[in-house]
């Protein structure tokens, strides 16, 4: 996956709260086994009419939403089915990065898994992205830093945020959870060697492995985040 470190992107408001995944992309789409080929039915029921064709009124259809890298949400996006099919929609979009209230705790996970930073933000911060993304009328851009952990516009807004130092390691390295533990591959090869070898029936001793496991272990919804 592409390192995140910083990303300068226009923003693409969604006004609305819980918004599930079956929203995000419909079940209807999900017989694919490509993670491509999404993003055209990303928000299907919202974003088309019946007759196929571009709802005007959609929020994405907007076109100070054309070329937006940055959705602005609701509270509890991605709730509902686990469906790692509406991350891959969303970055296939163009999508780099989500700012909501909450997210649903699977789909943040997912999020972290494909490269997509969800940056959580109190309930004061989003009205005023939103405040300021109305008030721009038109294009509006933020700047969101991993390695600093912050959401800054040019005028003035700031905003400070959190995240567990897995998933921000993960991110900053572009690595999904494979990747991560293939960090250690060396340190597991030596384990291996040195367990009971059940073919020669030899004893091994079990070294010490040089990443603490903890660093591991996948953390629950805000545990262990960094502010």
């Amino acid at each position: 996956m592409t390192p995140f470190v910083r990303h300068a992107g226009r923003v693409a408001a969604l006004p609305r709260v819980n918004v599930d995944t079956d929203q995000i992309v419909p079940k209807q789409f999900l017989k694919r086994i490509e993670r491509t080929g999404f993003a055209p039915v990303l928000f299907h029921d919202w974003r088309y009419r019946a007759d196929g064709s571009p709802d005007p009124a959609f929020e994405l259809n907007q076109p100070a939403a054309a070329g937006a890298s940055i959705l602005l949400a609701g509270a509890n996006f991605g709730c509902g089915s686990s469906r790692e099919h509406a991350v891959w929609a969303l970055r296939e979009h163009g999508l780099r990065v989500v700012i909501a209230e909450s997210f649903a705790d699977i789909f943040y996970a997912n999020c972290c898994q494909n490269g997509l930073l969800a940056v959580r933000l109190v309930t004061g911060e989003i009205a005023e992205l939103f405040a300021r993304h109305t008030r721009a009328a038109g294009r509006y851009d933020v700047v969101v830093d991993l390695e600093a952990q912050t959401v800054v516009d040019d005028a003035g807004f700031h905003a400070a945020f959190s995240i567990a130092s897995y998933h921000r390691e993960m991110l900053l390295r572009g690595l999904d959870e494979i990747g991560r533990t293939l960090l250690a591959e060396g340190q597991i090869a030596a384990f291996e060697r040195e367990r009971w070898n059940a073919e020669g029936g030899t004893a091994g001793r079990a070294s010490d492995l040089a990443v603490p496991r903890s660093d591991f272990r996948v953390p629950r919804s805000g545990e262990g985040d960094v502010a």
